[in-house]
């Protein structure tokens, strides 16, 4: 029998996965939330199952998800990316991965680390929620609302409030799996060194 999951998983092998081994465990590596952030800020307007489908795509584009080599890429680079029928090509949000990329090094230069910064915004600690339905979660919240005005006034574009949140759900500084998922009491017990099933 199959195990109960957030409403919005669907029966996608692809979103199963993702939901029961990443979405919600804390993340404390850099590389991994520029990936979060590249994928994220690509799906506004889009279905997330679609980006997932296009991760490894993304993957390949964007040199590994290394912010620092992104942060070397030029026009030329962007030309490139624009015929890259593995990602989606939109030209404001690729643009937008690049200058997140230098920006994230700047963060990186100021704080130790872009982990630092972020995780600074739940007070180091992961936001344990009681959702009972789909329909409780919310959208966006002071926090990631806060969170989208300082990256906005950092250098980071294509960040806005609700896309701050879904990262803020995906790299686990809040937990948002519904009490009834599966995943909601060991998410729950997220610390630093909490890792995938």
């Amino acid at each position: 029998m199959e195990p109960r999951r957030c409403a919005w998983v669907g029966q996608d092998p692809l979103y199963v996965r993702y939901h029961d081994e990443e979405w919600g465990i804390p993340v404390h590596d850099d590389r991994r939330h520029y990936e979060f952030m590249v994928l994220e800020s690509a799906q506004s307007g889009l279905s997330w199952i679609t980006i997932l489908r296009k991760r490894e795509g993304y993957r390949r584009a964007f040199a590994g998800f290394d912010p620092e080599r992104v942060a070397q890429y030029g026009e030329r680079d962007i030309e490139r990316l624009m015929a890259d029928a593995s990602i989606v090509r939109n030209r404001r949000k690729i643009t937008a991965a690049v200058d997140n990329a230098r920006a994230m090094l700047r963060v990186q230069a100021e704080f130790g680390s872009f982990d630092s910064f972020i995780w600074s915004f739940v007070d180091g600690k992961p936001r344990k929620n009681r959702w009972g339905t789909i329909r409780e979660v919310p959208a966006s919240t002071a926090e990631s609302t806060a969170l989208a005005k300082e990256l906005k006034r950092r250098g980071f574009g294509f960040l806005g409030p609700i896309v701050c949140y879904s990262h803020m759900q995906a790299c686990g500084l809040v937990n948002d799996h519904t009490t009834d998922c599966f995943r909601y009491r060991a998410v729950g017990k997220a610390s630093a060194d909490l890792r995938p099933l």
